[in-house]
């Protein structure tokens, strides 16, 4: 009788575990159903809020619209244009136009420009990066660049135009070693 006490009480402990388990399971089911509702409801809010603060916007900007257009017929008196009031062609614009005064100047009909070509006179121009002056017999960098050796000979005041000719015309490339650089 003993053993059937025993394992009537360890089946009875099962039981209740089981049940207390179940129960458990019951409740978290429930509050997570809860908490969704909560979410769904304070979303709703939100939206319903957001929907508020819109209508109140538009509510300000009508009765602004309203206090707007009273203060104009008292205080201004515009008014939107009337078909009335548009012009039909160049004509009709000219004919809104006044005679000139005895005292104008004389209007002016077109714009002319000289173009004579003739030798101004500029300073020399003085290189940024040596501070030499650049020789009147020199060739511009787009002709050294495409191909004349003799580029570096002339001893102008455009280094980086001679570095590219140069790059350009030697088959050997060099390594430029930057200040803070690992270059291994």
């Amino acid at each position: 009788m003993n053993l059937t006490r025993n394992r009537i009480q360890s089946i009875g402990w099962v039981f209740v575990l089981t049940l207390c388990f179940g129960l458990t399971l019951a409740l978290t089911l429930r509050v997570n159903a809860v908490k969704g509702q909560v979410r769904q409801t304070e979303n709703r809010i939100v939206s319903l809020q957001r929907e508020i603060r819109f209508l109140e916007v538009e509510y300000q900007a009508r009765g602004n619209q309203q206090q707007l257009a009273a203060l104009n017929s008292i205080e201004f008196g515009y008014v939107a244009p009337a078909a009335a009031q548009y012009i039909e062609g160049e004509r009709q614009l000219a004919s809104l136009g006044m005679p000139r005064a005895p005292d104008a100047p004389k209007p002016i009909r077109m714009a002319h420009a000289v173009t004579e070509t003739k030798a101004l006179p500029f300073s020399q121009m003085v290189s940024p990066v040596t501070g030499s002056a650049m020789q009147a017999g020199s060739k511009p960098v787009a002709e050294r660049r495409e191909g004349s050796a003799e580029a570096s000979d002339e001893g102008t005041a455009d280094v980086v135009g001679n570095l590219i000719a140069d790059a350009k015309n030697a088959a050997a490339t060099s390594r430029v070693k930057l200040a803070g650089v690992n270059q291994d």
